[in-house]
């Protein structure tokens, strides 16, 4: 399960960070965690996240 910027995001994956983002934002350990549960790359939803314009806070391990 792959994607980036220009590609669609996986409705998985653009289920669970719309739902764990509040205000257009999502902490960095949420991040983490929803990448664990769908067993991606931390990246991936990196990518999600920018594709669907949700900032991430709050990172202090330079995963996104």
């Amino acid at each position: 399960m792959k994607t980036n910027e220009n590609a669609a995001v996986d409705p998985k994956i653009k289920e669970a960070v719309l739902k764990a983002a509040k205000d257009g934002k999502i902490s960095c350990p949420a991040a983490r965690s929803i990448a664990s549960s769908l067993g991606v790359e931390p990246r991936v939803i990196g990518n999600a996240c920018n594709a669907l314009k949700i900032k991430i806070y709050g990172c202090d391990l330079g995963c996104f």
